[in-house]
């Protein structure tokens, strides 16, 4: 993928901007490894990644951030790194960014099993805070995606509707997008992933059906405002179908509905 030049911001300013960007935040411990560094600091050094992002979003207008923070898989990392990632204020969001953020309209939800005992009181306690200063805020929507799995999400989502007394022929679409964790999110129109892995471990599997898929060679601590720039550059340059021109052509080819 093509990095923009700094005279080629305005260009992308003018064109269409994603409603929603997710990003996979992946390379921190590579980053770490490369300098001789624990995984812990590589983590911690994420942060200016995380504000970077935040402020290119803020300044495109886009209006969801998602971020992928913490896997339902990475419970079975080190004790040590764990007990690191869980201590939000130390490595993604301090408390000094987090109310500048509150002050700049940034509304920060985490989404995820949230209530998994293994997460500490204190930093539970830290979510539902941050959560509550910044519930009234509409300028931008930070996902951070927290003790989240796609797949988790989906059967949870289902068992709400079991113990709704919901029939199987009641299911729908709506009806199941209605249990997920954030019903109000929109579809993902642009996935990011950096650290030149190409897949999405389930990052948002329901909501990213559609989205534009842009993998980045750079480590996730290197990312900063040019990076997503250029992402939403490709997003802007690739035509986005839906699949419904590919059916319609198909259907010409073959004379369907004549």
């Amino acid at each position: 993928m093509r990095i923009i030049e700094a005279d080629q911001v305005a260009d992308v300013k003018a064109g269409e901007i994603p409603r929603h960007v997710g990003v996979i935040m992946d390379g921190n411990g590579r980053w770490a490894q490369m300098r001789e560094l624990t995984r812990s600091e590589g983590h911690a050094a994420a942060e200016h990644a995380v504000n970077a992002t935040v402020e290119a979003c803020l300044d495109l207008g886009i209006e969801w951030l998602s971020a992928y923070a913490f896997s339902t898989e990475n419970w079975n990392r080190s004790a040590e790194e764990i007990g690191f990632l869980m201590r939000f204020e130390e490595w993604l969001l301090r408390k000094e960014r987090r109310d500048e953020l509150h002050e700049q309209g940034v509304q920060i939800r985490f989404l995820g099993q949230i209530d998994d005992p293994r997460i500490p009181d204190e930093s539970r306690a830290w979510l539902d805070d941050t959560m509550e200063l910044t519930r009234d805020n509409d300028r931008l929507i930070l996902a951070i995606a927290f003790n989240y799995g796609g797949r988790a999400e989906i059967v949870d989502a289902a068992r709400r509707l079991i113990e709704a007394g919901v029939s199987p022929g009641e299911v729908t679409e709506a009806r199941l997008a209605a249990e997920m964790y954030a019903p109000d999110m929109p579809d993902i129109d642009l996935v990011v992933r950096t650290s030149s892995e190409h897949r999405t471990s389930n990052f948002f599997p329901w909501q990213a059906t559609y989205a534009e898929l842009v993998f980045m060679d750079t480590l996730w601590p290197d990312f900063r405002e040019g990076h997503l720039y250029s992402a939403v550059a490709e997003y802007q340059a690739r035509r986005r179908r839906m699949g419904a021109a590919s059916v319609a052509a198909l259907a010409a080819r073959s004379g369907i509905g004549r």
